[in-house]
């Protein structure tokens, strides 16, 4: 790899906003799976970032949570503003530079940025669209790699299941997350205390239930996290 890559694998990126990673993640994804329609216009980037597929938490990105987080991207170094057809100013990632990683890395670092945690086969299956992994120890291969770089570390502990994050969090979103997955290990094992006098039906339902309402906060906290970023802004 190129020398500025090599310095870049010396210093871990800093944290970003909820609405920033979103951001870069749809970058790097349409840069990768819609080549044609890249860079992206603001229109085109929020879109991408409130869309229903492959997406988690559901977002509603509006145009200054959008241009809040440009600006923050822009100034960590991970976004480019270009000049496109007809003078329309569009977006452009600078995510291998920033992160230090090529295509599979940055396939990985998009979904784990764009879905939230996940298990090594749901990475490969899902980060596929963008860089094909013949196998899952291929996956595995390249998750140690930028676990070495300090872009990715894992929640749970090794075996059937771990899951895999990105460490791009906020250290109050990392805090929360990590009881998020514990909370939902200690459901899937049974060791809750509510477990043993559910019915399968009833577990079910009411996982159901707080997973959502954790959608929902999370959410919420990407919302809020956006218009402090942007008062900030304003103020500076």
């Amino acid at each position: 790899m190129n020398q500025p890559n090599d310095e870049n694998e010396s210093a871990s990126p800093q944290p970003l906003s909820a609405t920033a990673r979103r951001c870069l993640g749809v970058l790097v994804e349409k840069a990768k799976t819609t080549p044609d329609g890249y860079p992206l216009s603001l229109a085109g980037l929020i879109t991408g970032c409130n869309q229903k597929s492959n997406r988690s938490p559901q977002m509603q990105v509006d145009e200054s949570d959008a241009l809040s987080a440009i600006d923050e991207l822009r100034s960590a170094g991970a976004a480019r503003e270009v000049q496109g057809n007809g003078r329309v100013t569009k977006y452009r990632h600078a995510a291998y530079e920033w992160l230090g990683v090529d295509s599979p890395g940055a396939a990985i670092m998009t979904e784990l940025m764009l879905r939230g945690p996940q298990t090594a086969g749901e990475l490969r299956s899902r980060a596929s669209r963008m860089h094909k992994f013949d196998d899952l120890e291929t996956l595995k291969t390249e998750l140690d790699a930028l676990i070495e770089k300090g872009l990715v570390e894992s929640l749970t502990p090794p075996g059937r299941g771990q899951t895999f994050a990105h460490c791009l969090y906020t250290p109050q979103e990392r805090l929360y997350l990590v009881d998020k997955i514990q909370k939902q290990d200690a459901a899937s094992t049974g060791s809750s205390p509510a477990s043993s006098s559910e019915t399968p039906k009833a577990k079910a339902a009411n996982d159901d239930r707080i997973e959502k309402i954790q959608d929902r906060l999370d959410s919420v906290t990407a919302k809020l996290e956006a218009l402090e970023k942007r008062l900030e802004f304003l103020e500076s």
